[in-house]
């Protein structure tokens, strides 16, 4: 998806400051209602109703200028709202309510309290058993699509059309295109690519390489390409 968020490579932004939140020891967050913003994200996603792609395909979609206007945790709030809304789990009126005003939607699975501990702890792995050999090896080069696609995917628009070598292969993992699309899991190989910065912003920057995880779908031969 080519939107806001996909700010990588781009100039303009200036520099990258250090939030205090992230010093050793400090709260994560700067007010109680991103603590509960957090909580509640965590908390809807167990119910198993989207997926962790989904859930980034619906902050994604933002208007441009509500995304770059928010903080963090504002883009999780208004991106959970959407999925509320989509799914019929809440109303407008309940949300801007902040209470049910209706019947909840049954049959939906609940993360209790006692419970979050355990989930917490045990995450939810994305690697997969591969289906098909990897088409690439440690050293091979390799050219990404040159692709825009108006949904969810994990290419940053600055490496599209670009070669790069592989320096790892990561085994097979749930495909983020297909997944945020509620079509299933579709696992597909992973690998860290290598590009030299020229080759995705010119001679005259002053980076050296940049390292990059591609599935598979995402890259093609370098000879063919």
């Amino acid at each position: 998806m080519n939107a806001a968020h996909d700010m990588g490579g781009m100039q303009g932004f200036g520099p990258i400051e250090i939030d205090p939140c992230d010093a050793p020891g400090a709260s994560p967050f700067h007010a109680e209602w991103e603590r509960r913003v957090l909580a509640v994200t965590l908390a809807m996603g167990a119910t198993g109703q989207w997926n962790i792609d989904t859930s980034r395909a619906a902050r994604e979609s933002l208007p441009p200028a509500q995304y770059l206007g928010s903080s963090y945790y504002e883009i999780w709030f208004e991106g959970l709202k959407k999925l509320l809304l989509a799914k019929g789990l809440a109303s407008a009126a309940e949300i801007e309510a902040g209470h049910s005003q209706a019947t909840p939607v049954p049959n939906v699975r609940m993360l209790r309290a006692a419970d979050v501990s355990a989930a917490l702890l045990r995450g939810a792995p994305v690697d997969r058993p591969a289906v098909t050999p990897a088409r690439f090896a440690i050293g091979d080069t390799v050219r990404t699509k040159l692709m825009n696609p108006p949904t969810h995917t994990r290419l940053p628009r600055y490496c599209r059309g670009k070669s790069g070598q592989v320096i790892a292969v990561r085994g097979a993992h749930v495909f983020p295109d297909e997944n945020a699309l509620g079509h299933g899991e579709h696992p597909q190989w992973l690998y860290t690519m290598r590009f030299d910065a020229a080759e995705l912003w010119g001679a005259d920057t002053s980076a050296s390489s940049v390292c990059v995880d591609c599935w598979e779908p995402y890259l093609l031969d370098a000879a063919h390409a």
